[in-house]
């Protein structure tokens, strides 16, 4: 959330087109040029009215400031009021205001002016700051202004350019924003379109004044529901359905191996001992057991989870306006890579897995299935399965009750550790969900970190399958170097984008 809010006036929070084009018309009759239709004067609106001239009209600099003084000839008295504002418009100042917001007003119109329409339509209240032109024809260029603005709406405290917006309708104002290093909001709703604005590089794009108040007052709610019973027993319900029903279905899938295995000794996934008593499950067996636990566990829970997970991508939706780059996704994708590999290597380095049974029993047990079996369950069945669990339901529902997003991707991560029933997965699976969190709030995508579980999982199990898990590749050098580039690319996204 910013709190730093510059408005454009036209195009932004009033329509001016009468006022504005009537007085072009007015303005260019001085200079016997006729233009009855008003529509073709619109480009008018939002740029400097003498650039508009120069630019639209070939006039020379002179003609153009004499055209500028024929124009506020007639807006002074007249097209000043031939203005209204948009629907909607004081209602979201006076909400922004009343969340402590700072309000500033930063347009090419001179101050004069844009003092006297605020006051003529009772809004002037909400703007701590009002920053136009100059009527000596100085500080025009949309740059000039947003830096004046800054500067008076931060007084004497050093200016943050991350709590800011820059908020208008014309590529002006984006470009304006960018010149001073903040962040921009385009309104198609104004008199620039979205081709315009995307050509222009908006950071955000939003169609309505209703979208731009919810994209503004987003995460500035006034109770958050806090860790209620209610809420806490929604996560665990769901967690002990998911457990329970997967449990249950492994078990009566191992019960139906027995069956067969009684009137099929060649059953394959069942060992027998001499005396053709069954003695266990083989590989194959518990990996096709722990996929059908895995469907059913989901199923249980799938109606919960669709639910939570459109309703975060509801909320979030005008967070992810701005398109990433595909570049973005390439650097998540090897950080992940960096992260799980690093870690693997860290956690065998240290030995830390050779002290821990619970983990070597499991070990053993994933890699003694074939390959056939364990890609579906790993890489397909496991990663959808939990992360329904544990990112669509128990961190929205961690993130909607805490309300800060650090906190509610930590609770959650150590919900994904104790789950896997032993401190060296356990370790693994906290570091690894806090990255999987991180790629789905920064991507505003819950196929993002089920994307990257499953690709986590499959090229986990393909590299202890080979002999990479056991040759030279897993030393201290590698380790670093994998940890360290895990880290550069999470600093790299962070600096485009701070999400905690």
């Amino acid at each position: 959330m910013k709190n730093y809010l510059l408005f454009d006036l036209d195009g932004t929070l009033t329509d001016p087109k009468l006022g504005i084009c009537t007085c072009v018309q007015y303005a260019l009759a001085s200079f016997g040029i006729e233009e009855p239709d008003i529509d073709k004067l619109t480009p008018f609106i939002g740029p400097p009215l003498k650039d508009s001239f120069m630019e639209f009209y070939h006039m020379e600099e002179e003609q153009a400031e004499k055209a500028v003084a024929k124009y506020r000839e007639r807006f002074q008295d007249q097209g000043l009021f031939e203005n209204k504002l948009y629907e909607g418009i004081p209602e979201m100042l006076e909400a922004l205001n009343s969340r402590g917001m700072f309000l500033a007003v930063a347009s090419s119109k001179p101050t004069v002016f844009v003092e006297r329409i605020l006051e003529h339509f009772h809004i002037r209240k909400y703007f701590k700051v009002i920053v136009g032109s100059e009527l000596d024809g100085t500080r025009v260029s949309k740059d000039e202004v947003v830096k004046e603005a800054l500067e008076q709406l931060f007084g004497e405290k050093p200016v943050d350019k991350g709590k800011v917006y820059m908020i208008g309708d014309r590529r002006f104002d984006v470009e304006g924003a960018r010149a001073m290093g903040v962040e921009s909001v385009g309104v198609t709703y104004g008199y620039g379109d979205m081709e315009e604005l995307r050509e222009a590089k908006a950071d955000y794009i939003v169609r309505s004044v209703e979208e731009l108040r919810e994209f503004l007052l987003r995460g500035t709610e006034d109770a958050k529901k806090g860790l209620t019973f209610r809420v806490v027993w929604q996560m665990l319900y769901s967690f002990l359905m998911f457990v329970l029903v997967r449990t249950i279905a492994i078990s009566l899938t191992m019960n139906v191996y027995l069956l067969i295995s009684k009137r099929m000794p060649g059953f394959p996934f069942v060992l027998l001992d001499a005396e053709g008593n069954a003695q266990a499950v083989t590989g194959n067996g518990s990996a096709v057991a722990q996929i059908i636990g895995c469907i059913a566990g989901a199923a249980i829970i799938w109606k919960t989870a669709r639910v939570m997970v459109q309703k975060a991508e509801k909320e979030s939706r005008l967070l992810h306006m701005k398109r990433e780059p595909l570049q973005n996704y390439l650097i998540l994708g090897g950080i992940t890579l960096g992260a799980m590999l690093g870690l693997n290597m860290l956690l065998d380095l240290t030995g830390v897995t050779d002290n821990s049974a619970a983990y070597q029993a499991i070990a053993e047990q994933q890699y003694s299935a074939g390959i056939w079996l364990a890609i579906p369950l790993y890489a397909l069945a496991a990663p959808l399965a939990e992360e329904l669990l544990f990112r669509g339901i128990i961190y929205n529902t961690l993130r909607g009750a805490v309300g800060r997003p650090v906190i509610a991707m930590l609770m959650a991560a150590v919900f994904f550790g104790v789950y896997h029933g032993n401190w060296v997965q356990g370790i693994y699976g906290f570091l690894m969900a806090c990255l999987l969190i991180y790629g789905y709030e920064y991507f505003g995508d819950f196929k993002v970190p089920v994307i990257l579980h499953a690709s986590v999982n499959l090229i986990s199990y393909l590299l202890s399958s080979t002999s990479l898990a056991v040759s030279g590749f897993v030393c201290w050098p590698v380790c670093v170097v994998c940890l360290c580039l895990a880290a550069a690319g999470l600093y790299f996204l962070s600096r485009q984008r701070r999400i905690f």
